[in-house]
């Protein structure tokens, strides 16, 4: 026969497991994970090392420090090395007080002639909203495509989308009798709000091939085919429309 213990056991037992919880609070520590982007080669790992032994040293004055975990690097191809730091620290609010620091960040800009990119990986610090950004909440350098390509996605979304929009706008008297800048400020939201949830989700993934991270190593025939994928859209977009005007 198996023993139920009562309401009054399970309570002290609860409060006991609680207290051994709180009991080992002082054995959790504060850790962030930062995925450094490097280029291939062993003067590039050296450059890199000897860089991130500063980093590691300035930390390490920081109230709180615990200790750091370089991970071996992970050869992701292209020409691309990944590492991983494991930073930790005591608590959150030491932690918070390194990543906010003025010798970090100047320690940061120091290192981009060291690695190609870098991001937070995973975090418990406080900061969620502070670091938060469309690539899943990370503080992050250089991980978008080249500008010039950026412009030309862009552009390939918004030119059809204001031209639309006026062509609809027109046809339907909409705002034809309101003011200039409150028809403009109008214009606009919608405009925008057309381009992020509608437009430019699918520019992206129509050039995924060609919209690579800066750091990547493109090929330049997919340089060329999507450069030229986006003039020849935009050359036939014109054409409809002064057919259409």
């Amino acid at each position: 026969m198996t023993a139920v213990p009562s309401q009054d056991a399970q309570g002290a037992q609860d409060s006991l497991d609680s207290h051994a919880l709180d009991s080992h609070d002082d054995y959790f520590y504060s850790t962030f994970v930062v995925e450094f982007i490097v280029p291939d080669g062993k003067e590039a790992e050296g450059d890199f090392r000897r860089w991130y032994d500063q980093l590691v040293a300035k930390a390490s004055t920081f109230e709180g420090f615990t200790r750091t975990d370089l991970c071996p690097p992970l050869d992701c191809g292209d020409g691309i090395v990944k590492w991983h730091s494991i930073v930790h620290f005591s608590t959150p609010d030491d932690l918070n007080h390194w990543l906010k620091s003025s010798d970090r960040q100047h320690l940061l800009e120091q290192g981009r002639d060291t690695f190609l990119a870098y991001r937070y990986k995973s975090f418990t610090t406080g900061l969620e909203g502070w670091f938060s950004g469309q690539f899943g909440g990370a503080e992050q350098h250089s991980l978008g495509p080249p500008r010039w390509k950026q412009v030309l996605a862009v552009v390939l979304g918004l030119y059809p989308t204001i031209m639309i929009q006026s062509m609809v706008f027109d046809a339907l008297g909409i705002m034809q009798t309101w003011p200039m800048a409150t028809a403009l400020a109008a214009n606009n939201l919608i405009t925008s709000s057309i381009l992020t949830w509608l437009v430019m989700p699918r520019v992206s993934q129509w050039l995924s091939f060609w919209l690579r991270p800066a750091y990547r190593l493109t090929a330049l025939q997919t340089n060329l085919v999507g450069t030229g994928l986006v003039f020849v859209a935009l050359g036939f977009m014109v054409s409809i429309f002064n057919y259409l005007a």
